[in-house]
């Protein structure tokens, strides 16, 4: 024999042995792998069969015995089971990171306090509830929802079974099976050679045994390795987007930087518009009746005095355009005292009586303040017009990052976006910053507007504050 087929023997002998040495390790793996699913799946549904038949025994005596106790096991179910989230998807983190040297930090958004408002409502920070109790446990809800590591644990949580059974059940088939075949007895067969029929099939039936046992062990660590890959791409928050989010993102974005740009270069040309048929026709004005003035100092005073007053009258004609026209593009309240100051002036210029409610912390991004200001313009502007209301209210609340703005009046509703520009192009306002728009307006009315969208503020420090104007 020469040493290259020694060498080469030694080397199959030793694959043979590493690749049994993983099978080996990843059955053991897999086996840690069922018994770490077993309480996310068994103790939901059997908490959910247990309450299911008690309150059968309970209330079939109403006449509930269906529907009565699906409901109770459903509850029960599903509590018990979001008791068993963040346990099951800890429990993951740890097999891959000491398996496979993989971290999946888990990174949960902090969740609001509740707070009372002025109207004596709590917030929970996504929505108003008269009652503490029920405040605390919708906002649990609403955060557990919300928040993305959450939702991702919500669908490990569900798939988790379901791919165990998926992985594990093949090795679990391959391993019984061929221990089956090994010690059930031979294999029905012909004889062959010096071997008769009973030998032939007893030696079939062990090959064959043998060999589905070790497919079940060679199989057992691809199995792990899908399993811990999966649980990567559900509870991994540090991963890429997927191409199709990415490509969904893009445009996105394109279609709001065009609605910017179209934006901006629409009110470029209002500005000039404006001034060039107001302030810069009067200031024209003003220069020729100056020019004529000059011509009667010496031959007509007296009609000379009449231009200088009528001179003096365009000249603050045009000082007022000019200073609405500054107010139009942004108002220097709104750059000086912040938005919850603006919206009161706007209020108190406006056509319907206002209510004004501001729960906003310190002062917000520019951009923000302009486009939200703006955009409570033109539903003020709306309301007026269309509406028939009597009574106009603006909330102004920040909170989880969100500004939002509700605009409510008691006209006679059907506010429809199809109908006219205006809503339409506070939806493109809005999509600037990644905001969106929310209609609840039914025949009769009211009309309710929701603005909402995320922001950064640059202080802690709220100021609350309510007016009626």
């Amino acid at each position: 024999m020469t040493t290259a087929s020694r060498t080469s023997g030694t080397s199959v002998r030793a694959q043979a042995q590493a690749a049994f040495v993983a099978g080996g390790e990843g059955l053991a793996r897999l086996g840690v792998v069922v018994a770490a699913a077993v309480p996310g799946a068994v103790l939901p549904v059997g908490a959910a069969v247990f309450a299911g038949v008690l309150s059968f025994q309970f209330l079939q005596r109403f006449g509930l015995e269906v529907f009565g106790p699906l409901l109770v096991a459903a509850a029960v179910g599903a509590v018990v089971a979001a008791a068993n989230v963040r346990r099951t998807a800890n429990r993951t983190r740890g097999l891959l990171e000491r398996w496979f040297g993989v971290r999946l930090p888990a990174r949960y958004e902090p969740m609001p306090g509740l707070e009372m408002d002025g109207r004596g409502h709590w917030w929970t920070g996504y929505s108003y509830h008269r009652s503490r109790a029920v405040a605390k446990y919708a906002q649990l809800v609403h955060w557990g929802l919300r928040d993305r590591t959450t939702r991702a644990e919500l669908t490990w949580l569900g798939v988790n079974p379901f791919l165990t059974l998926a992985l594990a059940g093949p090795v679990v088939a391959l391993l019984v099976l061929g221990a089956a075949v090994i010690l059930g007895g031979p294999v029905p067969a012909d004889g062959f050679g010096p071997l008769n029929g009973r030998m032939t099939s007893a030696l079939l039936g062990i090959v064959l045994g043998a060999a589905m046992v070790v497919a079940g062990i060679l199989v057992a660590p691809l199995a792990v390795r899908t399993y811990a890959e999966v649980a990567r791409r559900i509870l991994d928050q540090e991963g890429r987007a997927s191409h199709a989010q990415l490509t969904r993102r893009v445009a996105e974005l394109t279609e709001t930087r065009a609605d910017a740009v179209g934006s901006q270069a629409a009110e470029l040309r209002r500005i000039e518009r404006d001034l060039h048929d107001g302030a810069q026709a009067r200031l024209v004005a003003i220069g020729m009746t100056l020019g004529t003035i000059e011509h009667l100092m010496e031959t007509d005073q007296e009609a000379a005095r009449e231009l200088l007053a009528e001179a003096r009258q365009s000249s603050a004609r045009a000082l007022q355009e000019l200073r609405d026209l500054v107010r139009g593009i942004h108002p220097p309240v709104l750059a000086e005292r912040g938005l919850g100051d603006a919206v009161r002036a706007l209020a108190l210029d406006g056509a319907l009586p206002t209510e004004v409610f501001v729960s906003v912390p310190d002062r917000l991004p520019a951009p923000v303040e302009a486009g939200v200001y703006f955009s409570i313009c033109e539903l003020l502007a709306n309301a007026a017009k269309h509406s028939g209301a009597e009574q106009v209210w603006v909330d102004i609340l920040y909170r989880a990052g969100f500004l939002r703005v509700t605009v409510t009046d008691d006209g006679v509703g059907v506010a429809d976006p199809s109908r006219g520009t205006g809503l339409r192009g506070i939806e493109k306002r809005l999509g600037t910053f990644d905001g969106v728009l929310a209609i609840d307006s039914t025949s009769g009315g009211p009309t309710t507007i929701t603005l909402e969208l995320p922001c950064e503020l640059s202080s802690p420090r709220t100021s609350t504050s309510f007016a009626k104007v």
